[in-house]
């Protein structure tokens, strides 16, 4: 990491990476590293909204380099129905709201302003903690009209963030789920995850569980500027290979693409994730709903100047001009021509690196016998 002083007397950032070289220097609007927003957008549903003149030089440390906090709520009901029909699962549910790790395109920023915070930096600052959801599922899994069906942990924000080294809450629902043998897939980028290699394993022995890794990019100096808190790529790759090692079945979901900065490392990020023993590969193009959009262009802009055009009019090119995309069957694979690349080399990974992998069918016959707590003796 390189910093020279601006003429206002600013710290300017120059990035310089072996794989990108991306080495032009930042706006005089400082960087403010550790933090993937830059800025607090204003929340909708807010009549007063955020001041949004620029914080000044001397002032911005002091405002945006604050401790996150953990924020209890308590919450009535913690399964959520997922509805789309782009999604393949039926259940998620999320002990966190909100996410430390600070991934600058997360689609869950969005969700912070229904609990009156920004998409921005509250996001990743203002932690939602649920202590109740270990009682709560327990009880919604216990109803005689539940059906097994996979749960995903979580379909919003990484169960596996910082805030579960303290809360542990993720590790309470693996007990919840293993005493009652029910089915449970999950998806974090966080290395955490093999503290509960432990109950990984039983729930694997029973064909209960799958592990997906979110792997964005094989460039270390990307992924700090990118997703700046969660695990180094180092490290996904050695904990997507423990949890092989252990036979736990783990895919890598290749995500976001974000075309011009890392859709050329489709091919091998797919091929290193074979090498660590996954099991399958997923992908999606990046899309910038709702607040993500200004907050993604405030961050390029700061980051990548010299790039930042190129990659917004790139990812516009795949949904149909616009940073933005909700059409059903589009949205998360886009379309066009740059969109119809990223397609072509995903199925070419597929049959070069997986062709005859895939993860193991879930047993969703178990939890009915578990469902009293105990195998049932009839």
């Amino acid at each position: 990491m390189l910093k020279r002083r601006s003429p206002s007397g600013a710290e300017v950032r120059l990035f310089n990476t072996s794989t990108l070289n991306f080495s032009t220097p930042m706006p005089d609007t400082p960087y403010f590293k550790g933090r993937g927003a830059q800025i607090n957008t204003p929340n909708p549903y807010h009549k007063l909204v955020y001041d949004s003149a620029p914080i000044p030089a001397e002032e911005w440390e002091e405002s945006l380099q604050l401790a996150t906090e953990y924020i209890p709520v308590h919450p009535k009901t913690i399964l959520n129905k997922v509805e789309s029909e782009d999604v393949g699962m039926g259940f998620s549910l999320n002990p966190y709201q909100g996410c430390e790790h600070g991934c600058i395109y997360c689609y869950a920023r969005n969700t912070h302003t229904y609990w009156g915070y920004s998409a921005g930096v509250d996001f990743e600052q203002k932690i939602l903690v649920k202590k109740d959801v270990p009682r709560l599922l327990t009880e919604a899994i216990k109803k005689p009209a539940w059906k097994a069906v996979p749960i995903m942990l979580a379909g919003n924000t990484d169960c596996y963030q910082p805030a579960e080294r303290e809360f542990k809450i993720t590790r309470q629902i693996l007990e919840v789920l293993w005493k009652y043998r029910h089915p449970v897939g999950m998806i974090t980028k966080n290395s955490l995850v093999l503290r509960d290699l432990d109950l990984l394993k039983q729930l694997a022995s029973e064909n209960l569980v799958h592990v997906c890794l979110s792997i964005t990019t094989l460039d270390e100096g990307l992924r700090q500027v990118l997703e700046p808190r969660t695990a180094s790529v180092k490290s996904r790759f050695k904990t997507l290979k423990t949890l092989a090692d252990n036979n736990i079945p783990v895919m890598a979901m290749l995500a976001p693409i974000i075309p011009g900065l890392n859709d050329h490392e489709l091919l091998p990020m797919a091929e290193r994730a074979a090498e660590m023993g996954a099991g399958a590969i997923g992908y999606q193009i990046v899309r910038l709903n709702g607040d993500i959009g200004p907050i993604f262009e405030d961050w390029i802009h700061k980051a990548l100047p010299d790039r930042a055009e190129r990659v917004l009019n790139r990812i516009r090119d795949c949904h149909g001009g616009q940073l933005n995309d909700s059409r059903p069957g589009l949205r998360m694979s886009g379309d066009g021509k740059i969109a119809d690349i990223i397609a072509q080399q995903y199925q070419l990974a597929k049959k070069l690196y997986f062709k005859d992998k895939k993860l193991p069918a879930y047993n969703l016959e178990l939890h009915e016998q578990y469902k009293n707590g105990q195998l049932s003796l009839f």
